[in-house]
This record gives C-alpha cells, structure tokens and sequence, in this order.
C-alpha cells in the first residue's frame, strides 16, 4: 500500500463503533450489490488481497466475501463520498452477492413509477438461465433447451438470416425486430455453453482498439 493511500485511510471518517459503510456495486453492470461495513482493519485487508473483507456487527468480527461460498468479490476500485464517511467498492464477482443466491442483496421491490422499465442484458441472461435450472411448463427457453444444442444453433442461425434479410431490405423496424430475436437466441447460446455476459465484456475489453485491421484478420 503506497503512502498516499495510507493517507487517504486515515482521513476517513469511521463512525463511533469504528466502522464505516461500504456499498459494493457491480464493476461492468453499475448494479448495487449489497451494503456492508469494514473497519480499518478488513479496510486494509481488502486492499492488500485485492478482494471484498468486512466487518460483521451482528458477530462482531471480521469476514472475507466468498470464503465459505466461493463468491469472492474482487476490487478494482474504492472511493469515499465528499464527506468521506462512505466507501463505493466496485468489484468483478465470482458468483451471487447474496447469501439468498441472488446476483444482488437488493431485490424486494418498495416502489417503482409505473412507467419505469426494469431491463438489462444482465437480468435477461440471469432470467434464461433460471428457466434452464428451474424449467417452467410451457416455457419457449425451457423448450429450446430440452430440445438440445442442434435446435438451438438452427434457431441462432435463422435468426442471422433474418436480421440479414431485414437489413438488406432496409425495413428499420423488421431489423430491431429481428436483431432482438437474434441476441435472445445468442443468450440461450451461451447459456447452454456456460458462457457468461462478463466473458464476453471482457473479451471485448481487452481488444483495445475494435476496428484494429491486423487482429481482426489474424482472428479469422
């Protein structure tokens, strides 16, 4: 830990009980994962080993994230608000940062405006899967799984043809349409191969440049 760190350590503002907030979000998605509380002490460690440690009130002692589940959470920021009494840790994780099993400790709806629409890439990938662990009778997703990987490349295949066939006619709508269709199919895709959203974020991550000639020819 270099001495600039140390520094900005000993300006936090740990309350009376020395402890100190720390909301963990989602390092690719920005989703709030859960709210925990570090001392200086699980402060320190986290930075040190790169991955999630706290305090526990109701135990009173110290905790790393995923020692016993294998859900480890690691760091690649923390910052303080203006008042430094609250921590921001962004995190890449291993698993689900609920002990309930789901991806985020915040799931009980309180409210929400009727016309706010609760959709991302994340939860629709997390929603494929269930209907793959937990199959649903009726189910178009649990259909295409049962029916095995053959069906479910045909489908992926149809849906490129589509996508093409609508773009080529320059039918906006239809191309949405069928581009929706086709990234759906996709998710089932890599659901079925155990591929994650995060696999490929990161894939595209380390590609610094897209439209780099010379990689994409060699990747051919």
């Amino acid at each position: 830990m270099n001495q600039n760190t140390e520094n900005i350590i000993e300006n936090l503002k740990f309350d009376d009980k020395g402890l100190i907030p720390a909301i963990v979000i989602d390092y690719y998605t920005k989703e709030v994962l859960t709210l925990a509380y570090m001392n200086k002490e699980s402060l320190n460690i986290s930075i040190k080993e790169g991955k999630t440690c706290f305090y526990s009130r109701s135990r009173q002692e110290l905790w790393r994230k995923g020692e016993t589940s294998g859900n480890y959470q690691h760091i690649q920021s923390i910052k303080s608000d203006c008042d430094n009494d609250a921590l921001i840790v962004e995190v890449i994780k291993d698993g689900p940062a609920c002990h309930t099993g789901k991806e985020s400790c915040f799931f009980n709806e309180v409210y929400s405006k009727e016309d706010y629409k609760d959709f991302s890439i994340d939860k629709l990938y997390e929603l494929i899967k269930g209907r793959k662990t937990n199959q649903t009778e009726g189910s178009y997703t649990t259909y295409l799984f049962n029916s095995g990987i053959d069906k479910i490349l045909k489908k992926v295949g149809e849906e490129c043809t589509e996508v093409i066939i609508g773009a080529k006619n320059d039918r906006k709508k239809e191309t949405i349409y069928e581009i929706s269709d086709l990234l759906y199919h996709t998710l089932v895709l890599m659901v079925e191969k155990n591929i994650t959203i995060n696999d490929i974020k990161e894939e595209l991550a380390s590609r610094s440049i897209i439209d780099k000639k010379e990689k994409q020819k060699s990747m051919k």
